[in-house]
């Protein structure tokens, strides 16, 4: 609905700007912004409407767009107009993802550049470049407790070597993501130094309270994230004599969101990372940046307002930069974050498929994947038009979360359940060969996650200081499928590094005081570059797993049909050791099982001739075989932890 005030306001911003309708780039962005203005007005107003300084501050934030527009290179122009043309250019099949620490990985941002050509061979096109920004060191919680969003940590480079590498990407036609701490910063950012020596402006800009009175009260309802190390949601701050909250570490100060000026402060840093030539923009924690009292602060309806609004002025100011929600709920949580109703699609692009994650390594300590089924129900409500981040390891801990009864009707009690994945990741249980750790352990609730590299959790580790040939294999392909399932399940499959070459436990944290307290630091090693090269040695442990993940990409990008269209079914299941579903595209179907049992696996051929008209012979993609449907008495047959991927070619 036009609204002529809106509309004043808006070209009085645009004239300020010196932005007029000549320039065919101007008149896109002029559109867009028309486009966009009710929906931004609206949902600014249903956080800030009644605000003191709602008007003025409304202004500031639709200059903060015109600024972001006038500073937009040509460059990053075209490639929005490029990406535009495609549609929902990031649901491709031909993109393929790895997440890493640059100091770990190969030092500082100079060398990553002379670091491409090795993830190019690999098939690696996009990059997720873990926190770069500077954090104080010894609380810098990984980097997400951010000193300066606008500085490179010195750790890393600076400001200008980060350019530059994004330039060689861009040449290279490879995409990058970087992390954006929407919820907290760093206790040694300017906002919370200022706040410390007593500025109400920018004391505003946190949870700060003179006693104890309020926190208490949250207190009453909000959970504690890391109970081990940093028990309780507020510190208290001696040099201005209040409290303030800290819900993940006390270095780490909460923003106020229901302030508008803190809203406009991090849209701008959002667009900053926009125009240095970020393609998707992974926004940390987003479920907890609404707080209100008597509630958990979490996955609240503010927080998702905000996120549509912040939505919304990216597709204005930076349509080329895509947004990725890091939000780590239940899988019902989860859908909420893609935007609901009038929304739907319209909140983030992307979020971790963690429930998939974690079920995967459900189904291989278990052999049995009928609660990774349960599941699905809820995963496939993802609307068209927005994607999964698919993975078997990220830098994070490995979550147990999915709901009670998806684990009860698989006939397990989910106490147990829990427990027996616990001390089987860990090694306490008879035949583990998992060497993890738990994090996060909370004795009151028995919750707790899983730390440890993928190579390790599958048994890697374990068989290689046991000198074990025949449990090398089986740790191998266990690793195997694991990737397989991630990267034909639907989503932009991101490796975490290491992971490429079967790196285990990095137990170097344990001397570093910052670090030690922290075992996710095993699963975040130091690349060894000899060690890398022994990739291209036949036979060596490195070669294999390399060389099996290289084929996966090059399947995935070679296959149209495994693009995210919404386009997967899951298969009934003939064998609860088996999981099995169908991507189709057009008049293309591939039907792809996975055997998460060590054991060979008996599967009806019967369970593919249950959608659409009876393929009759099929070509299996990793094992370079066809399939005649119904021979070899009726089943297809897999080995202990095999897969395949089954074109029908009839």
């Amino acid at each position: 609905m036009y609204d002529y005030q809106l509309h004043q306001r808006i070209k009085k911003v645009l004239s300020k700007n010196n932005i007029g309708s000549g320039k065919e780039q101007d008149l896109s962005f002029y559109t867009r912004l028309i486009a966009n203005a009710a929906a931004i007005k609206i949902l600014y107003d249903e956080l800030y409407g009644q605000h003191i300084n709602a008007d003025k501050l409304f202004d500031e934030l639709i200059d903060e767009l015109a600024k972001t527009h006038v500073k937009r290179s040509p460059g990053l122009q075209l490639k929005d107009t490029i990406k535009e043309k495609k549609g929902y250019w990031f649901l491709s099949n031909e993109i393929a993802g790895m997440s890493l620490y640059v100091d770990n990985f190969c030092g500082k941002l100079i060398h990553l550049g002379g670091k491409l050509d090795y993830l190019k061979k690999l098939g690696i096109n996009f990059l997720h470049l873990m926190p770069l920004f500077k954090s104080p060191a010894g609380e810098s919680d990984g980097g997400y407790a951010v000193e300066d969003y606008k500085k490179v940590d010195e750790r890393f480079g600076t400001l200008e070597d980060l350019q530059a590498v994004q330039q060689k990407m861009n040449a290279e036609e490879m995409y990058l993501m970087v992390d954006i701490v929407l919820n907290h910063t760093s206790q040694q950012h300017e906002w919370a130094v200022k706040a410390r020596q007593g500025d109400k402006k920018y004391q505003d800009y946190f949870h700060m309270y003179a006693d104890r009175s309020i926190p208490d009260y949250f207190e009453q309802t909000m959970p504690e994230i890391f109970p081990e190390v940093a028990p309780g949601n507020f510190t208290y701050v001696p040099e201005c004599d209040k409290w303030v909250m800290t819900v993940f570490h006390n270095y780490q100060w909460d923003l106020n969101f229901s302030n508008p000026a803190v809203l406009i402060e991090m849209l701008g840093i959002m667009l900053f990372y926009a125009n240095l030539g970020v393609d998707v923009l992974r926004v940390d924690a987003p479920a907890f940046i609404w707080k209100q009292t008597g509630t958990t602060c979490q996955n609240l309806p503010g927080a998702h307002t905000i996120l549509r609004l912040l939505k919304q002025c990216v597709q204005v100011a930076a349509p080329g930069m895509a947004l990725l929600g890091e939000a780590i709920v239940a899988p019902k949580q989860i859908m909420d974050y893609f935007g609901t109703g009038t929304y739907t699609a319209r909140e983030c692009d992307f979020a971790y498929n963690a429930t998939q994650m974690a079920l995967q390594w459900d189904a291989l300590a278990t052999g049995d994947t009928r609660v990774m089924l349960a599941a699905q129900h809820e995963v496939l409500k993802k609307p068209y038009g927005t994607s999964w981040i698919t993975y078997t390891r990220c830098h994070d801990d490995i979550g147990l979360g999915y709901d009670d009864y998806m684990i009860r009707q698989a006939s397990f009690e989910p106490y147990q359940h829990r427990k027996f994945l616990k001390d089987f990741y860990t090694g306490n249980t008879y035949g583990a060969t998992a060497m993890g750790a738990l994090f996060g352990a909370n004795e009151k609730t028995q919750d707790a996650r899983i730390s440890g590299t993928l190579a390790s959790l599958c048994g890697l580790e374990k068989a290689i200081i046991d000198t074990n040939e025949e449990q090398i294999n089986v740790a191998i392909n266990r690793i195997i499928v694991m990737q397989a399932c991630s990267f034909f399940i639907g989503g932009l499959p991101m490796l975490f590094y290491g992971d490429e070459a079967g790196y285990t436990n990095d137990y170097s944290y344990l001397n570093n005081p910052a670090k030690s307290y922290d075992n996710r630091w095993m699963h975040r090693p130091i690349i060894d570059w000899k060690k890398n090269t022994k990739i291209d040695i036949a036979g060596t442990i490195e070669e294999r797993i390399f060389s099996a993940t290289q084929k996966l990409i090059r399947i995935r990008k070679a296959l149209p049909v495994l693009a995210d269209n919404s386009n997967l079914v899951w298969l009934s299941p003939y064998n609860i050791h088996v999981a099995g579903f169908l991507r189709h595209l057009n008049d293309k179907r591939l039907f792809c099982f996975f055997n998460f049992k060590n054991e060979t696996a008996f599967v009806d051929w019967q369970v593919i001739k249950e959608n659409g008209n009876p393929p009759t012979v099929l070509f299996d993609h990793w094992g370079q075989k066809e399939y005649v449907v119904g021979s070899e008495n009726g089943y297809l047959i897999l080995p202990p932890y095999a897969f395949c991927v089954l074109e029908d070619i009839s």
